[in-house]
């Protein structure tokens, strides 16, 4: 019991740590990572018919996104690739929500491969590029 407990109360302050110490173009990687985490946990519930867990993972994946991602973008200073990245995040979001009522992990699907490639291109524009972006640049 207490070897759970240690293990997770570890795991928090190296997450808290990580969030702390982030540059901006880190705290973007780490918001799409931990979306597609908690997509990863929906398809799993999916898979063994846990609606809760499901729920309760989309339930996250969803703010992340909305909190997260879309409500740090500057629609004016960002033109229109924030624009775009906001309409893009909005249709995430509804897919996620149609996701909620169904048992099938098609959209949960969708959503994650979106949110890979973006992470994939945020992470190619590499921290040294980024560094002069505020968070509320994005």
């Amino acid at each position: 019991m207490y070897g759970q407990f240690g293990a997770s109360a570890y795991s928090q302050v190296g997450v808290q740590t990580s969030v702390v110490d982030a540059s901006p173009h880190r705290l973007i990687v780490l918001l799409y990572e931990g979306a597609r985490k908690a997509l990863a946990v929906a398809r799993m519930a999916v898979q063994s018919n846990d609606i809760q867990g499901k729920g309760k993972a989309i339930s996250k994946a969803i703010g992340i996104i909305g909190s997260g991602l879309r409500d740090v973008l500057d629609l004016e200073a960002g033109g229109e690739i924030a624009q775009r990245l906001d309409a893009l995040y909005a249709y995430m979001n509804r897919r996620l929500m149609e996701a909620t009522l169904r048992m099938d992990d098609t959209l949960i699907i969708e959503v994650d491969a979106l949110l890979a490639n973006l992470e994939d291109a945020w992470k190619a524009i590499g921290p040294e590029v980024a560094q002069p972006l505020t968070a509320a640049e994005v």
